[in-house]
């Protein structure tokens, strides 16, 4: 099968699509062949090189993490879904290999009719964080790059929960913001208060997806323990602020993260239900085939992509 992988650390460009093995589901796992799968704003620091010395990779490294496709193989143990079902899900954080043409889930939920491939996923992620943050009905939460593929949808489901939402985008993608349900505000000088104009009491919690502003985020929270960022920012730990992945523990070096934030799995069937109920969207920035992913790396590596990085097979 095909699959998108990277053999030497450097530019986008060392991506490139190989012929390698098919995975096989194991217990309490599916395979799906994939219809689309999302591209990780992480996965772009780990290709580049900058977690060499934090992150364990072993070369050649596939990528992708997220997927969407069609069940064709069941492993021991799964009960409620069957060949034929269509899912979207996440593979093992270690082993990822999502952009290829088959991927092992070892979490997924059944695809929303209301969604098409392109757009599921990226579910598990805002709800890991909005949980540790313990976002709930009568909060307000900062939502720092509110406009990406993560950020977009924890602005939905932080919504959905009660909250009042800023979410921080440049000008041109606030239209989106309030469309999804956030006071929106930009980057930069001055942040802090233009948080406080929109929140005068002051805000309860901070997700940080886009990372490089934390002494700010930590100054309008009040407290380093009421941020978490998903950003791989090396200077987290300094600041006092909690680093998610969503990785075991030792797996990741102790440089980058102090602990680890078990995968959020119910995230995908809340995800579902609001879909299912038209309340929560996934605004998808770019489509690219398999053969074109270095070009999709370059995009998340932009950083100006409004929504979700998407391969298709």
């Amino acid at each position: 099968m095909r699959a998108v992988q990277f053999s030497e650390y450097g530019p986008a460009r060392v991506l490139h699509v190989a012929e390698v093995e098919e995975p096989h589901a194991g217990p309490g796992e599916i395979r799906v062949a994939v219809r689309a799968s999302g591209v990780s704003p992480g996965e772009t620091y780990i290709r580049s090189g900058a977690f060499r010395d934090v992150v364990t990779t072993t070369l050649p490294y596939r990528t992708g993490f997220d997927a969407a496709g069609v069940v064709d193989e069941v492993g021991d143990g799964v009960t409620r879904t069957g060949i034929g079902d269509e899912v979207f899900g996440m593979t093992g954080m270690t082993v990822r290999g999502a952009n290829a043409d088959h991927a092992v889930l070892s979490i997924w939920a059944p695809k929303p009719a209301a969604w098409s491939w392109e757009e599921a996923g990226g579910a598990e992620t805002a709800t890991r964080v909005l949980d540790r943050l313990g976002v709930g009905a009568g909060h307000t939460v900062l939502i720092q790059g509110a406009a990406g593929g993560v950020g977009t949808i924890a602005v939905q489901l932080a919504a959905a929960r009660g909250a009042t939402v800023i979410g921080t985008a440049s000008e041109h993608n606030h239209d989106l913001l309030r469309s999804l349900g956030a006071r929106p505000t930009t980057y930069g000088t001055g942040l802090a208060g233009r948080v406080r104009a929109l929140a005068p009491a002051g805000v309860d919690a901070v997700f940080d997806c886009a990372g490089g502003a934390l002494p700010d985020l930590v100054a309008i929270a009040g407290d380093p323990a009421r941020v978490v960022t998903i950003a791989p920012d090396f200077t987290a730990a300094a600041h006092g602020v909690h680093l998610s992945h969503g990785a075991p523990a030792g797996e990741t070096g102790e440089a980058l993260v102090t602990d680890a934030d078990p995968l959020a799995a119910h995230g995908l069937a809340i995800a579902a239900d609001l879909a299912g109920r038209g309340r929560l969207r996934i605004p998808v920035a770019a489509v690219f085939p398999l053969a074109e992913a270095a070009s999709a790396h370059e995009l998340s590596e932009s950083r100006h992509a409004r929504g979700k990085i998407v391969l298709m097979g």
